[in-house]
């Protein structure tokens, strides 16, 4: 409670559930995720609610009684914000902010908070606010205390039906602006991608806080935003970078990350857009994450969605100075050993193995193994511009240590 006076986070409970489609060891997996979303934001995490249920309540998430328990802990220990996991239903947040009377936030809400805060740029604000819009839509009534009186029964009629639909309408229509504002500056960042030339482009893609910025500030010799936070970097940076005598366009996009609202994907098409139009990809992995595995599957999820999954990809696994195997003992026949306790060599033997060279292990902060990457995308670069312009194979030859 002290810390949170100190750095004036606000006081947050989480709340998660296992489920048929979820269960316990992913539940503490996403928590995790869900309390590094919650402190980037701005909260201090006091408590964890979680409960095993079929399926979520369709009512309040979770049920009667561990609600109540969740009220009194609320009231207990002045609690200002409960967060849930999973994305709520207008009516689920109505009802549950009726009970707990403090602001309830789900996870997209969370992701967009934090978008929110993030975007630098009037484009990233335009993206964001959009999306946010377009959640709060189906919300209104919940959301916005003025529209007490659409609760209906005596003295409640009339007047607050008008009200609703006015507010609804005003919003629609701020939709309608913002949609069409998106839609002129994508034209404008289509004409910028055409107006660079030929040259060969990069994407650093991957999930969030892995060491993209930090790696494109390495390559490129730029200043990049970088923070150990989660989506430090919003807006897509392309810089033009220069290995030997081979130049190429690289790009910073946003870090992607699971239960990706879907809004998010719509508003950020033009961002997107910039892993679409991309030669090769650089899928940046922080191979020090204990659950590295599943934050590749959900990118290629993404990628594939955007229908960007067929380029070719080389394989950034980052953080090698931070990797740290779980402690095994042979002589404890009770522990067995699992993909956890493998040492870096290991996991380059399984299936980092099968991916025909198109893997590499660094530490973009230390430049662990720096020269080794540098000339690895040399080479995929020379083989797509050689192949474009078959005629400018001589300019650039094998490459050598140091150029």
């Amino acid at each position: 409670m002290l810390e949170a006076e100190k750095t004036n986070y606000e006081k947050c409970v989480l709340i998660g559930l296992v489920t048929r489609s979820q269960n316990e060891e992913k539940m503490i997996e996403y928590l995790d995720e869900l309390e590094f979303l919650a402190y980037t934001a701005g909260g201090q995490v006091l408590k964890r609610f979680t409960q095993k249920l079929e399926k979520p309540n369709p009512k309040t998430f979770i049920g009667t009684g561990k609600m109540e328990d969740v009220a009194a802990y609320v009231e207990q220990h002045e609690v200002g914000t409960v967060i849930f996991d999973d994305e709520l239903t207008p009516a689920q947040q109505k009802n549950i902010e009726r009970i707990l009377r403090c602001k309830i936030v789900d996870r997209t809400y969370l992701i967009l908070d934090i978008f929110a805060q993030r975007a630098q740029t009037s484009y990233a604000r335009t993206q964001v606010e959009l999306a946010q819009y377009e959640y709060l839509l189906p919300r209104l009534v919940g959301l916005w205390t003025h529209l007490e009186r659409q609760r209906g029964g005596i003295g409640m009629r009339g007047p607050g039906e008008t009200e609703i639909e006015t507010d609804r309408r005003i919003v629609r229509d701020r939709i309608s602006l913002l949609k069409k504002k998106i839609l002129t500056i994508d034209k404008q960042m289509a004409t910028q991608r055409g107006n660079r030339g030929a040259l060969v482009r990069v994407a650093l893609v991957g999930y969030t806080n892995v060491g993209k910025s930090t790696l494109m500030n390495t390559l490129s010799k730029s200043e990049v935003f970088a923070e150990n936070k989660l989506f430090a970097t919003l807006d897509t940076t392309v810089r033009k970078v220069v290995i030997g005598n081979l130049p190429f366009l690289l790009s910073d996009t946003v870090g992607f990350i699971r239960k990706l609202p879907t809004q998010l994907v719509d508003s950020f098409k033009s961002t997107l857009d910039e892993v679409r139009e991309a030669d090769l990809l650089l899928h940046v992995v922080d191979i020090s994450h204990p659950q590295f595995e599943d934050h590749i599957a959900s990118v290629n999820q993404i990628l594939d969605e955007i229908k960007s999954a067929d380029k070719p990809v080389l394989m950034v696994f980052n953080k090698i100075d931070a990797y740290q195997p779980e402690a095994y003992d042979e002589e404890d026949l009770m522990i067995e050993r699992t993909m956890a306790h493998y040492s870096l060599d290991e996991w380059k033997q399984t299936w980092m193995a099968r991916t025909n060279g198109d893997s590499i292990f660094i530490s973009a902060l230390n430049k662990d193994n720096f020269e080794v990457f540098r000339k690895k995308v040399y080479e995929r670069v020379r083989e797509i511009h050689v192949t474009r312009f078959p005629y400018n194979s001589f300019l650039y030859p094998e490459y050598e240590e140091g150029i």
